[in-house]
């Protein structure tokens, strides 16, 4: 009987346990032996595997977070580390990693792989959405629907003050979970790092929308732009002459990641741990699975690193549309 690995690396999102439960289950389907590893790279390190059985992984779909853990571990940057890992592997007879993780994960998968020879399959997560090669990562949605209630809840407020309100949320370098949460909210102004606008624009955007009767705003801000406190700061400043009840920031931080995740989210995670598995049994590895036109394909684990996906154009274009 063959035996296969599962586990998650980087930071968590939602629906890692759907397509935790996914590969499992999948893979005794297949009459796999299964074993999951605590906290990524680290508990390959310190090889900590645990049998998986699908009773397992019940009642865990609607879990956010992890059930495996998930760690940094800067010692799989040494060579050393990672032969450690591999021998740890080997010694496990594992005969293919399963690994959830992004763009980091899977460098750290390929490198078991390319040094050592171990059989890896990439699944990608990360709440940015911002994975070359896949249209689509396990938990972006989720943290977009999490954005998206917090604005309309920041909204009241500032209807109520008539204020300008600067929402911060994360992505790092990536602008889709603002983009995505900025069109879905109605939101006036939406920075992302992929296409910024100048301090003046965002000013007479405001200033217009005053003019149109609108006497409130609300300004969507990807992390990896600025910080909504400095935003805000210099708003401050320079919409003093003008007939506002001031401007308020908030930064939304890590309730993004967290909570239940949404259906389409499990669904996702569901289809891609499955394919994953059945990859595998069809004698496929050193691949990620990847969404593309809707539909889950493999593509070479590779073909991601060093590449930046970046939003649609038309996407940005269809918010300041709808600004007015």
């Amino acid at each position: 009987m063959k035996k296969i690995a599962v586990m998650t690396s980087g930071g968590d999102a939602p629906g890692l346990n759907a397509c935790i439960r996914a590969v499992v289950r999948a893979g005794h389907y297949y009459s796999l032996e299964v074993v999951g590893v605590k906290r990524g790279f680290k508990g390959l390190i310190e090889k900590e595997f645990y049998p998986l059985s699908p009773r397992d992984v019940s009642l865990i779909i609607n879990r956010g977070g992890t059930v495996l853990l998930s760690a940094r571990e800067k010692r799989f940057h040494q060579y050393e580390f990672r032969k450690k890992a591999a021998e740890n592997i080997r010694e496990e007879r594992i005969d293919c990693l399963f690994v959830i993780g992004g763009n980091g994960s899977f460098q750290g998968a390929y490198l078991l792989q390319k040094e050592f020879g171990i059989p890896v399959i990439g699944i990608p997560k990360t709440i940015d959405n911002d994975t070359y090669g896949t249209e689509y990562t396990i938990g972006f949605d989720t943290a977009v629907n999490n954005a998206v209630d917090a604005i309309d809840k920041i909204r009241d407020t500032s209807m109520s003050h008539e204020r300008v309100f600067v929402v911060e949320v994360m992505g790092r370098d990536s602008g889709f979970i603002a983009l995505s949460a900025g069109i879905a909210s109605g939101a006036d102004i939406t920075l992302i790092p992929e296409y910024p606008f100048p301090m003046h624009v965002i000013v007479d955007t405001i200033l217009q929308a005053q003019k149109r009767g609108k006497k409130f705003s609300i300004i969507v801000v990807a992390e990896g732009v600025a910080s909504a406190k400095e935003i805000a700061e210099i708003l401050t400043e320079k919409l003093k002459p003008y007939d506002f009840g001031g401007v308020r920031y908030s930064v939304l931080g890590y309730i993004q990641r967290g909570g239940s995740p949404t259906a389409y989210d499990r669904i996702v995670a569901s289809r891609f741990g499955v394919f994953a598995v059945e990859q595998f049994v069809n004698g496929q590895t050193g691949i990620m699975v990847a969404m593309e036109n809707g539909k889950v394909v493999s593509k070479p684990l590779g073909i991601s690193f060093g590449k930046v996906k970046k939003p649609d154009l038309s996407d940005f274009e269809l918010n300041n549309i709808l600004t007015l």
